[in-house]
């Protein structure tokens, strides 16, 4: 496994010094983000995909120091209900695509995206229960009728260019759980995988050891951030959270750095799940920690990883 990070935290940096920055640090990889909500600070996405002379360069700055390029994250909403939003997502994505064939990048990172309620809507709506019955009719209509037909073509177009979609289970879209990364795999194809985060599973209540066994070899890139739950808040308004991030005394759960949400313990199983399942790529760092500056939560990560990431092949079980 190599131990990288996503520059998007280092975006007021530029895109050499991001990069120095990781070299620096002793990582191995780097993430970088091209548009959409990550924003495109280090990677002139309009410019390099219409010269294959500007991405050999582009890409020269990370090799020459000796980096592995993980993924390319285009985080958005390609299925928004303001046409004009969506198509501004689903450009940045289809140039993310191409781009990554043109640089030998195996995945890119996304969201899966969210509809409206029906036709007419302009906002997102993300289910969360059953009934009243209005739920399921829109469930119905947004995974037939928007999510898949969109998901198939998209799928198709990745694969016609050797790319495969690692899509972040997150809440507030249609995919957020691995039973949903399964469900718009089986229906749109298998060239969309999962990039594995297990910070927005913590605090659904989902076991990410767990969930690492039943997506297995669906995991195609990993995010390294953790989460603490906060037995007092969670067990009074439980997990379902709408106040700010900045409030961290008062919400259910806040997005910490490796290590300050989940002990030793639990990372050194985490990774060895992976390994069992075939997953021994990249554990890309991705720093949202409000408590700590960039810099301490970034270091505080990298040194907490290091000693718990598995480097090595296997060799031989000289024991058995």
């Amino acid at each position: 496994m190599k131990l990288g990070v996503l520059t998007v935290l280092f975006g007021q940096q530029s895109f050499e010094e991001a990069l120095d920055i990781a070299t620096n640090a002793g990582l191995e990889a780097v993430e970088i983000g091209v548009g959409n909500y990550p924003g495109n600070a280090h990677c002139p996405l309009d410019e390099l995909v219409k010269s294959p002379a500007k991405v050999k360069e582009w890409k020269k700055k990370i090799t020459d120091r000796g980096l592995v390029l993980s993924a390319l994250s285009c985080h958005g909403n390609v299925l928004h209900p303001d046409s004009d939003f969506a198509k501004k997502c689903i450009d940045v994505q289809q140039k993310a695509v191409r781009l990554a064939s043109m640089l030998g990048v195996k995945q890119i990172n996304d969201f899966s995206g969210c509809p409206g309620s029906g036709p007419k809507d302009t906002k997102p709506n993300w289910v969360t229960c059953p009934w009243p019955p209005d739920f399921g009719e829109i469930l119905e209509w947004q995974w037939n009728e928007v999510a898949v037909p969109y998901w198939q073509k998209a799928s198709k177009f990745g694969k016609d260019h050797g790319v495969r979609y690692a899509l972040e289970a997150h809440p507030g879209f249609i995919v957020y759980n691995p039973e949903t990364v399964l469900k718009l795999r089986k229906l749109a194809g298998n060239n969309i995988g999962a990039n594995f985060d297990p910070s927005h599973f913590f605090w659904q209540g989902i076991d990410p050891l767990a969930a690492v066994r039943e997506l297995g070899k669906c995991i195609y890139h990993v995010h390294a951030k953790d989460t603490r739950v906060d037995p007092i808040n969670a067990s009074v308004n439980g997990v379902l959270d709408t106040k700010h991030y900045g409030d961290e005394l008062n919400r259910s759960w806040v997005f910490r750095t490796c290590g300050y949400g989940h002990d030793e313990k639990w990372w050194r199983d985490f990774v060895s799940y992976l390994r069992c399942v075939g997953y021994d790529f990249v554990l890309s760092i991705e720093h949202e920690d409000s408590l700590m500056s960039t810099m301490e939560g970034f270091t505080k990560a990298v040194e907490f990883l290091k000693g718990v990431i598995l480097k090595e092949k296997v060799g031989a079980m000289w024991w058995a």
